[in-house]
């Protein structure tokens, strides 16, 4: 193997040598010819680039170079406050949320396609997927744009609504890791003013500021020179360039702007440390950081590009080595990480970080440090850079094949980058031929010399942090010593094992397809081989490097008693990791080199699925993963030890995490405490064997007779048949009839309330509702139920976060499923003061009573059928969305590419069925009513 990717390297070396001469690495990278861009005389830049994908689609944005780190001490928050602003009044759209609701019309939804967000350096508002079939509608986008960029109404009234919706996120988001922050990074950013924005800011001054602080800050930092404007999809470029500048000409420049200042972080010659604490935390982490400056904006030429190109390969071979150890029997940490990475603007950081056994930080810290100093004593092998080299072509032949794919969404962040960073914005063509010259150019002795380079004590942090109790924690004398005692430890040069031989040392018999069934409805095939295969197939060419494997055979964990459940629930996780055949997961991983082919187990609760995807170059390999992992599945102790090792470490300390003690709790309440219900924890664990894992293993990944493959990509019949026949055709058949079990899990009947209390750092009410109605599932059923529950969340959105200001955010969860029986369920979830729980809650029931009562109205059916239709327009090429299609007419009998299954059905619906419906699903339904409240201190 090594062999050949050497001479592969060395061919694609020769031929780059003509091609490296082209690039002056001090020049800068040319832009994307198809992007149009200027700068108005205002100051304001824009960008407009037409692309088909999705097609008929576009996506708007406003970038601003502004955020939190401009705020003043008196304005810590201010810049987030303002973006909530940009939806509750504008000079062209007044009103709260006045926007939001005309978009809303046309399909167009408040959170997935209408966001915002704000960081410590830009504000970024965005809205996607518009259709570009309706031309006032892209008109409407761009005049939302002007009006975010300076006709911001800020009303006093709306102001004061938009409080409590803060304080309620500012509530939700002060989980462990938030308050974590807060302690380490004034050591990680040396006091800097990075160090004290976290954007979301001051809770008193959220609910306190003068209206006039607002607007000032936004008078005085939203302005042209500061803002970029970017469009991007399939309409007519000269149209939009024509209205974009006509448009947002009229925005006045500022009159003797406030210069935009850079921040800087401190350097300091010491090495600084922190341990920071929280009660929420279950386990304990070591980090070191070495800060250095990031590339200036000026030279981010093609040399950049080369250097950011070196990093990855450190990266990505620093990884595998990583991997390795947690690969090895007894790891001496749950798992590992390093390498570079940005921090803040104008910092990078080199880091290493490991999360420890418990009471085992020093060996976690000791074993990363010394695989860190490993690479800066005696750097990679030639190993280790031609598998990295081979892979990065593959991957960017993979890419180019599909440049005609690249989503609008793609082309915008590349152009944020661009505008807040100065990073390069070249074109897929040039981005190819960059990269195919620069690849073979970069020498072992180049990659290996980062590490001398960027590790040192220089600008050094270390942090820890964990519980404050039940482990012992390093101290800063304690974590320096072993830095310095593995700086002057005697360590070995890193051993590269090459792996030899191929994946099937075997000739295989094959079956031949003994019948052939049009499908002409899909445009597919269905084979059936002598063995009893079932292989569905159909070409699909959108993806032009993709083919997708699917499977499906009855049974699941469902069929085994409670005594393997625990085995048989982490089944598909632990084989995954064993490796396969003769190879175990690391000789498997070099073996793939050069090879885009991975297939995924899954064993599910009613089935259990092999399936994955490769390009079509290596459609054969993921063939002979198929069949290997059916008939030579590969079950090794060292590894399993390994991972039982890892898993038991990860659960310690988990009775003091507030999510896990939710989740563990709902999951018993909705099981009505059903003893097939596992907690995952130490008894979980205990119960989990290698000798269950196989036995399992071997009865569901078996028997060709009883599983329908699907194959759906960018390959012909002609060349798929013949690799059909040999690998699916070789495994082995027992001609069994499986179905999967129903064990009677089932939630509470009637109602069933719950109020559990939880120590909380914050405080802070969970409130969880869930319907849950037995009922006959029928096509309609299934589509109304999607309706229901997103008219629920507008309804939501609009009463108790925006009328009440009492959450961030109401989440609204529904499904329907026939298997293992009839029901329908609809959940609803937030967050919010506990204070005013019991009242939210109530709302919350009254939205569900009013729905029985009058079902929705005209307008709140139109604008979820016409959001629908969009997203489902959206999908239908990709082939993904045909794999779904044969999946779910051979699994349910079901056609939904028909439009009498989905369009006919939505377009057609009255609110009187979303009416009929909800009474169906809420009169009488079982109701789950859990509380999570902050325990009251006695």
């Amino acid at each position: 193997m090594i062999k050949r990717i050497s001479l592969l390297c060395l061919f694609v070396a020769l031929a780059s040598l003509r091609l490296t001469a082209q690039y002056d690495m001090n020049a800068p990278v040319p832009m994307d010819p198809l992007i149009r861009t200027g700068k108005l005389a205002n100051g304001l830049t824009y960008y407009v680039r037409r692309n088909a994908e999705p097609k008929e689609r576009a996506n708007f944005y406003i970038i601003q170079n502004v955020g939190a780190i401009l705020e003043n001490d008196d304005q810590d928050g201010l810049a987030h406050f303002l973006e909530h602003m940009a939806f509750n009044g504008t000079k062209h759209f007044p009103g709260r949320k006045g926007l939001i609701k005309i978009l809303e019309k046309h399909g167009i939804e408040f959170g997935s396609n209408i966001n915002a967000y704000t960081a410590q350096d830009e504000t970024v508002y965005n809205i996607d997927d518009v259709p570009t079939t309706n031309i006032p509608l892209l008109d409407t986008c761009l005049l939302i744009l002007h009006d975010w960029s300076h006709f911001l109404t800020l009303e006093d009234k709306e102001i004061d609504s938009e409080r409590p919706v803060i304080s309620e996120e500012w509530r939700t988001r002060r989980n462990s890791q938030f308050r974590m922050r807060a302690q380490l990074m004034p050591v990680l950013l040396n006091n800097s003013k990075y160090a004290r924005r976290d954007v979301i800011g001051n809770l008193d001054l959220i609910q306190n500021f003068p209206y006039q602080r607002l607007r000032d800050f936004y008078a005085q930092w939203y302005r042209p020179d500061l803002q970029a404007i970017a469009v991007v999809g399939d309409f007519d470029v000269d149209d939009m360039e024509k209205k974009v500048i006509t448009l947002f000409s009229d925005i006045p420049a500022s009159k003797n702007p406030t210069p935009r200042p850079d921040f800087e972080v401190p350097d300091h010659d010491d090495i600084k440390f922190v341990c920071a604490t929280d009660k929420e935390l279950t386990q304990s982490s070591i980090a070191i950081f070495i800060k250095h400056p990031a590339t200036p904006n000026e030279a981010k030429n093609h040399g950049y590009v080369r250097e950011n190109l070196i990093k990855s390969f450190y990266n990505n071979m620093f990884a595998q080595r990583v991997s390795e150890l947690l690969q090895r029997g007894d790891p001496p940490f749950i798992n590992a990480r390093g390498g570079f990475s940005g921090l803040v603007r104008g910092i990078n950081t080199y880091s290493i970080s490991t999360t420890a056994k418990p009471n085992e930080e020093a060996l976690a810290l000791e074993t990363i440090y010394r695989e860190n100093e490993r690479v800066k004593r005696f750097g990679f092998t030639d190993g280790e850079l031609e598998r990295v080299k081979i892979n990065t072509l593959v991957s960017l032949e993979s890419s180019y094949k599909q440049r005609d794919k690249i989503s609008s969404g793609a082309y915008v962040s590349s152009i944020m980058s661009h505008f807040l960073n100065g990073d390069p914005l070249d074109d897929a063509e040039y981005s190819y031929n960059l990269y195919k010259a620069l690849v073979p150019t970069i020498t072992l002795e180049e990659v290996s010399a980062l590490a001398p380079r960027y590790i040192n004590h220089h600008n050094m942090v270390i942090v820890i942090n964990g519980p404050p109790e039940g482990v012992t924690h390093l101290t800063e004398a304690e974590a320096i010593a072993i830095i310095e005692k593995v700086e002057q430890s005697t360590i070995e040069p890193y051993q590269d094992k090459v792996a030899e031989g191929s994946l099937i040392n075997e000739e295989l018999a094959g079956s031949p397809i003994v019948s052939t069934k049009k499908l002409p409805q899909f445009n597919a095939e269905e084979w059936t081989l002598a063995n009893g295969a079932k292989v569905l197939f159909r070409e699909a060419d959108f993806e032009k490097d993709n083919i997708a494997v699917a499977s499906y055979s009855k049974g699941g964990t469902s069929l085994y008693d409670i005594d393997k459940l625990a085995s048989a629930n982490v089944v598909d996780q632990f084989v995954a990791a064993y490796g396969v055949g003769d190879h175990d997961i690391r000789a498997l991983q070099k073996l793939l080199t050069g090879k885009q082919a991975k297939v995924n187990i899954s064993i599910g609760g009613l089935a259990e699925s092999i399936g994955g995807a490769s390009t079509p170059a290596d459609f054969e390999t993921l063939m002979q993963l198929l069949y290997l992992y059916f008939e030579k599945p590969r079950f090794d102790p060292e590894v399993h030890a390994t991972l039982m090792q890892r898993n038991y470490a990860a659960i310690a300390n988990q009775e003091n995490n507030p999510t896990k003690i939710m989740q563990d709790s709902l999951s018993l309440i909705l099981s009505n405490h059903h003893p097939r219900t596992l907690i995952f924890g130490k008894n979980f664990l205990d119960a989990v064997s290698i000798e269950q894992i196989e036995e399992i293993y071997r009865d569901r990944i078996k028997d060709a007779s009883d599983f329908v493959f699907f194959i759906v990509g960018n390959v012909d019949a002609e060349t798929v048949k013949p690799l059909v026949e040999k690998y699916i055709g070789s495994i082995s058949t027992y001609h069994r009839k499986e179905t999967w079990k129903d064990n009677k899990v089932r939630p509470p009947k009637g109602k069933t309330a719950k109020v559990i209390p939880l120590n909380l750092e914050t405080p802070k009410t969970t409130v969880i509702t869930r319907f849950t109605k037995e009922m006959k599932i029928t096509i309609p059923r299934g589509i109304y139920i999607d309706i229901l529950k997103d008219i629920l969340q507008l309804r939501y959105t609009e009463n108790v976060r925006e009328k009440e200001g009492g959450t961030y955010g109401v989440q609204v969860s529904a499904g329907a499923s026939d298997k293992p029986y009839s029901v329908a369920t609809v959940g609803m979830m937030f967050d919010c003061d506990p204070d005013k729980a019991e009242h939210l809650k109530s709302l919350i029931y009254a939205e569900v009573d009013k729905m029985v009562k009058e079902g929705p109205t005209a307008e709140e059916l139109s604008k979820v059928t016409t959001s629908l239709l969009k997203n489902h327009e959206q999908v239908k090429p990709h082939n993904s969305y045909w794999m779904r299609v044969i999946r779910a007419y051979y699994l349910d009998g079901i056609n939904i590419d028909d439009p009498k299954n989905f369009e006919n059905i939505v377009r057609k619906v009255k609110p009187k069925d979303i009416q009929s419906l909800a009474k169906t699903i809420f009169n009488g339904a079982d109701v789950v009513d859990v509380m999570f409240v902050p325990r009251q201190e006695d």
